[in-house]
């Protein structure tokens, strides 16, 4: 068995990411600020502090930590010398598809990270998903404590993320790829659409009111440049994840059917 080290551990996907390891008999080190076991150092990824120790001696280095607010590039950089120097065989990315033709500065920092990672010297596999179901539900939770509820008028294809999980502890355990199939939701409907089902969920009888919103990334969103119409390998729908409560598993894994991993 590998041992695999998992960057934001205690996160939305990391942790369901160490959980599928641990459960296969790997050792799974976390790389965070506040590891919650194993006795690890804490990671600072934006200084690169801890990175040395919790890498010694590791196989496979599973990427999910992120900051929306900015530092990603830095700690690649980190990333990148520290996996170098500990001999690393193998680096597992999560980015998101339409990274490279949604010009959101967080989408075009993602796209700049796959570049250093796939430029790198490293053994490297990327995977590309659409969003998840629980970022969804932020969007449409925190839209429905406003007066009036007006959400983009956009399509949207969520994934659920237990079933990235399951696709990145795949392949973890495998050989680098380089840049993998990508991998998204089950359905594509209209974000207003998506937020009546969570407002059904919860007993809401608030209605969303869809809103264009001007400029070149909403634009795109609305193209779909953020979807994958032609890779929907999920099973888990929006409205299965809504089902399941506050927060979408309880304990249900949502497994991949092997021809799709």
């Amino acid at each position: 068995m590998a041992t695999i080290v998992v960057t934001g551990a205690t996160g939305t996907l990391g942790r369901p990411v160490a959980e599928q390891l641990r459960g296969q008999g790997h050792q799974v080190r976390p790389a965070s600020r506040h590891p919650a076991r194993d006795h690890t150092p804490p990671v600072d990824l934006r200084t690169g502090t801890g990175l040395a120790q919790v890498l010694e001696g590791a196989d496979t280095l599973v990427h999910c930590a992120t900051s929306p607010t900015g530092g990603d590039i830095t700690a690649t950089r980190h990333l990148i010398a520290a996996a170098r120097a500990a001999g690393v065989q193998h680096l597992v990315h999560i980015s998101i598809v339409g990274c490279d033709r949604v010009p959101l500065g967080y989408y075009k920092t993602k796209h700049l990270v796959e570049q250093a990672l796939l430029a790198s010297d490293l053994g490297v596999s990327v995977l590309r998903t659409t969003q998840f179901h629980d970022l969804v539900r932020l969007l449409v939770r925190s839209s429905a404590r406003l007066p009036v509820m007006a959400v983009p008028d956009i399509p949207v294809q969520p994934i659920g993320t237990a079933e990235v999980a399951a696709r990145l502890a795949h392949l973890a355990v495998q050989e680098p790829q380089g840049r993998v199939t990508d991998m998204a939701g089950p359905s594509i409907q209209p974000l207003a659409e998506l937020a009546h089902t969570y407002l059904d969920s919860v007993g809401s009888h608030r209605r969303p009111v869809p809103v264009r919103l001007p400029g070149a990334t909403m634009a795109a969103f609305g193209r779909g440049e953020h979807l994958a119409p032609d890779r929907r390998v999920g099973t888990q729908t929006f409205a299965d994840f809504c089902a399941l409560g506050s927060d979408g598993y309880q304990g249900r894994w949502w497994p991949l059917s092997s021809p799709r991993v």
